[in-house]
């Protein structure tokens, strides 16, 4: 009794910060449960039987929907009592095994913490004149909290009531009640589905950058290798085309900086000509002072914004 007493404080100590399993999936599960029984005070054969507490151990085998629940499940029930019947299987102890069917259904499916209510039938097998003689009409309430671990592991805690139609002694019936009080563990089959690959990232077309001295549109030595590059790139995809931006730092009137940002796309449009590239493949765009790659003030002589993008499409 004290394992299984241990393993309902452990469960109602889990912390609530765990976290959500918003990926449980349908499936099959199966789970042992245990705890404790109380067989209410009765009438055998006109004794009066107070059992003490007892105990209750079995297992289920069930498929899990996400909100309702079907298992089957089988149940062992012992109490002992300070009763003598004379020699029946009754004397000093009160067996009792059920198998029912069980339908449940589960509140807040999805989430760490899950109440949930049900209801069983099925068949009991009562200690008689001899063991587990008296057959009957089984059945049972359920109230409980689970805990989902993970998508594939669970706790739970609950309360029954426990009732058959009256068993027999010697030609002579007995009422049986009960409430137990079940912690359980239970596996579900299989595994989360895999979320879905993300989406590939988007292809930007390949892109090179030419920079200029300030004032200038004469190509360096390091902007005609970038050129080249750019050239190879373009006859590796075979049908392409090339579209060649000019811009200016902020340094100077708006209308020279067009002029010059035409000026220098221009240059590098003739230099991949000369690379091999079709002059009618080339568009040349000059924007000026437009679409700065650093933002900077007016009048302000920047590096980075003295380029031409060259973009292979």
């Amino acid at each position: 009794m004290k394992k299984v007493l241990i393993a309902v404080a452990a469960i109602a100590a889990l912390p609530a910060t765990a976290q959500a399993q918003d990926v449980q999936m349908p499936g099959v599960y199966f789970g042992v449960q245990g705890g404790l029984n109380w067989l209410f005070n009765t009438t055998i054969l006109g004794q009066n039987v107070s059992p003490q507490t007892g105990w209750a151990l079995g297992g289920k085998f069930g498929y899990d929907f996400i909100g309702p629940r079907v298992e089957v499940e089988g149940l062992y029930r012992q109490n002992n009592n300070g009763n003598f019947f004379g020699g029946r299987a009754i004397t000093g102890q009160i067996s009792q095994v059920t198998t029912m069917a069980n339908f449940l259904y589960d509140f807040n499916a999805t989430g760490t913490f899950v109440p949930y209510i049900g209801a069983g039938a099925g068949v009991g097998f009562i200690d008689s004149d001899y063991n587990l003689g008296s057959t009957t009409f089984a059945y049972q309430g359920i109230l409980g909290v689970g805990y989902n671990a993970t998508p594939n592991l669970r706790f739970n805690l609950e309360g029954r009531y426990i009732g058959t139609t009256n068993p027999q002694v010697a030609g002579t019936s007995w009422t049986n009640n009960n409430i137990a009080l079940l912690a359980a563990v239970q596996v579900k089959f299989g595994g989360a589905a895999p979320p879905p690959p993300p989406p590939p990232p988007p292809v930007a077309p390949p892109s090179f950058m030419v920079f200029f001295d300030w004032d200038r549109s004469n190509l360096s030595q390091q902007a005609l290798a970038t050129i080249k590059q750019a050239a190879d790139a373009f006859k590796q995809k075979g049908n392409a085309r090339i579209t060649a931006t000019g811009h200016t730092d902020t340094s100077g009137p708006e209308a020279y900086n067009m002029a010059l940002s035409l000026r220098r796309a221009n240059a590098v449009k003739d230099a991949l000509v000369r690379e091999g590239v079709p002059a009618q493949a080339i568009t040349v765009i000059g924007r000026g002072e437009q679409g700065l790659l650093v933002q900077t003030g007016d009048g302000v002589r920047e590096p980075q914004n003295r380029r031409v993008e060259i973009v292979i499409q």
